[in-house]
């Protein structure tokens, strides 16, 4: 059975003056304050949201 690859992403921006999708795209990625740290699995949905909000984000560690 292989591992499945994560990805380590942290929140640098804040989502302040920001739309509210990308609001909600932060809770999904389980962010929601600047410097927190979390690890997802390296999916294509999930790559989508970090896409949305590339510009708040930024990706710490690629397993």
């Amino acid at each position: 059975m292989a591992s499945a690859k994560t990805i380590k992403i942290e929140q640098i921006g804040s989502p302040i003056r920001r739309h509210h999708s990308q609001r909600e795209t932060l809770i999904g990625l389980k962010l929601n304050k600047i410097g927190r740290v979390t690890e997802l699995p390296d999916t294509p949905a999930v790559r989508g949201m970090i896409t949305k909000v590339h510009h708040l984000v930024r990706i710490v560690d690629e397993k």
